[in-house]
């Protein structure tokens, strides 16, 4: 029953696959030529959702057929316009399906193929008195029934051995939509990512050479007249060399430090330059008359040009803006060096001048008034006692110790334990980021929990802290009254300490809540 499984599932395969590739090729076909117009948005969400519904439909097979344990994520668009194509374009889940749905295609061909020249093997007996001699595969001459009975057995024995091939096919299958339809049970360290995307290109480099490799020879054992796979040839250039190029630019720092230090505008010119030698490949392949590739190509050019303005113009704000922000969080520092000092001076250091008076006094009481010198040294403990109480929260609110001993997750849960509220926190952070990123995500968590309790009188909150693509999130939301002012002096302190690590803070709460504070922080060193 599993092999009958198995070659249903290869059978709806190469149907969804079809269906995929079409739906792929035209539908990036018209997100890159409109990709300069606000039409590339709901272009890219509507492919988002075709895509998703083709993975479910392939997940839903693997699940009945193959005993997969696969459920592909939804998908999910929010944000502003521009920022909920970003968000499709930077969905992993998204640029996994797609991957599937290119090579279940070239999965589901080979079995598929292997299982149709044995079984027309097998069958010969019965249709080769309906052939031209030498018409079995153009290779072999049948004219009677008994020259058709060695290649059935041929045929026999092929099925056996396709039998035991599906096994491990199947297995392959198997894993496959597991690792590319399933949802992410957890973020990928950035290690990770680049595993997956060395791997996804070699798997797709791999798959479309099988396939040119298999077009030419089919091209080879047939009338080897116009070379019509120079087609499908072309096609699968393009879409193994976009992916490649990005992958380059990732990995690389020399086509980014080209483009200016920006990775889109890298990647947006390198395509730029592959689909033109797409273009001139068709015009080549063609009747090689009119040059027509050269107005796309200027079409492009110009879009990249426009793209480099943009990239220029974003920088240099950008820039100001990291001016700006770094100036505010040098006020803030030296605002915060002065509560310090008069923390200070007012509290510990006052105290422990009196622990000075009292020894004193105990000193010259010693030989006359020993109950004298008993009491002044009881006052002297409780003063070294709450002086280093004092200096603790004073050094607490610099920089917690915990936070430097034992990692972000247990400094928030310290901050926890006295909360007179009911506060839930989730985690996912494995790997620790940087010393900066850490102590400014715990302030931030630090500093929109107190408002919860003090301001806005919530009496539930909930924290999330996760390391998404190289990237730290926290969001703190809480169920109070809303209203909070982002120019307060709590907030606008987080605010400059943000983004003077090239970081962005997020605030939302609108009269009657809930209120969330979200802070995203690059965990590059």
């Amino acid at each position: 029953m599993e092999t009958y499984a198995a070659v249903l599932y290869y059978l709806a395969e190469l149907l969804l696959g079809t269906a995929g590739f079409a739906l792929l090729i035209a539908a990036w076909s018209a997100t890159l030529a409109l990709s300069y117009t606000p039409l590339v948005v709901p272009l890219l969400i509507g492919l988002l959702f075709g895509v998703a519904g083709l993975a479910h439909a392939e997940a839903g097979l693997a699940r009945s057929l193959l005993g997969a344990p696969v459920r592909p994520a939804r998908p999910a668009t929010s944000g502003g316009f521009w920022q909920r194509g970003f968000r499709v374009l930077k969905a992993r889940a998204f640029w996994k399906q797609q991957a599937h749905l290119l090579i279940a295609w070239p999965i589901a061909l080979v079995p598929l193929a292997l299982l149709s020249v044995a079984l027309e093997l097998v069958s010969l007996p019965i249709w080769y008195r309906w052939t031209d001699s030498s018409d079995v595969f153009g290779l072999f001459d049948v004219d009677t029934f008994v020259e058709s009975l060695p290649l059935a057995l041929v045929g026999l024995a092929g099925l056996v051995a396709i039998a035991h091939f599906l096994g491990p096919w199947t297995a392959l299958s198997r894993r496959l939509a597991v690792g590319l339809l399933a949802a992410d049970g957890k973020a990928r360290s950035p290690r990770e990512l680049r595993v997956l995307r060395l791997r996804s290109l070699t798997v797709g480099a791999v798959t479309a050479t099988a396939v040119a490799i298999l077009l030419v020879v089919t091209w080879a054992l047939t009338n080897q007249g116009y070379f019509w796979p120079i087609w499908p040839l072309l096609s699968l250039a393009l879409v193994v060399a976009i992916p490649g190029w990005v992958v380059l630019v990732l990995e690389h720092p020399l086509p980014r430090r080209l483009a200016g230090g920006s990775t889109w505008l890298a990647i947006q010119v390198g395509i730029s330059v592959l689909i033109t030698a797409f273009l001139v490949g068709v015009w080549a392949a063609s009747t090689q008359g009119y040059f027509w590739p050269i107005w796309p190509a200027l079409g492009l050019a110009l879009a990249d040009a426009v793209a480099a303005a943009v990239v220029f113009a974003h920088h240099q704000h950008r820039i100001e803006a990291l001016e700006t922000s770094r100036a505010g969080a040098v006020d803030a520092q030296e605002t915060e060096l002065r509560r310090i000092e008069r923390d200070l001076h007012d509290g510990a250091q006052a105290r422990l001048v009196a622990l000075g008076m009292s020894l004193g006094m105990a000193e010259q009481h010693v030989g006359s008034d020993p109950e004298k010198v008993r009491e002044l040294i009881a006052e002297a403990r409780l003063g070294a006692t709450e002086a280093l109480a004092e200096l603790r929260d004073l050094a607490r609110g610099i920089h917690p110790p915990i936070l430097t001993d034992r990692g972000l997750e247990a400094a928030v849960r310290a901050l926890l334990i006295h909360s007179p509220i009911t506060v839930s926190l989730s985690v996912d952070v494995p790997e620790r980021p940087p010393a900066a990123v850490e102590t400014a995500t715990y302030f931030t968590v630090s500093e929109a929990l107190a408002n919860a309790i003090k301001h806005a009188g919530a009496n539930r909150v909930e924290i999330r802290i996760a390391a998404v693509d190289g990237r730290l999130l926290a969001e703190v939301t809480d169920n109070g009254r809303g209203g909070a002012d982002p120019a307060g002096s709590g907030l606008r302190g987080i605010r400059q300490r943000i983004e003077a690590l090239d970081g962005t803070l997020r605030i939302s709460s609108p009269e009657g809540g809930p209120t969330t504070v979200r802070a995203e922080l690059s965990c590059a060193s």
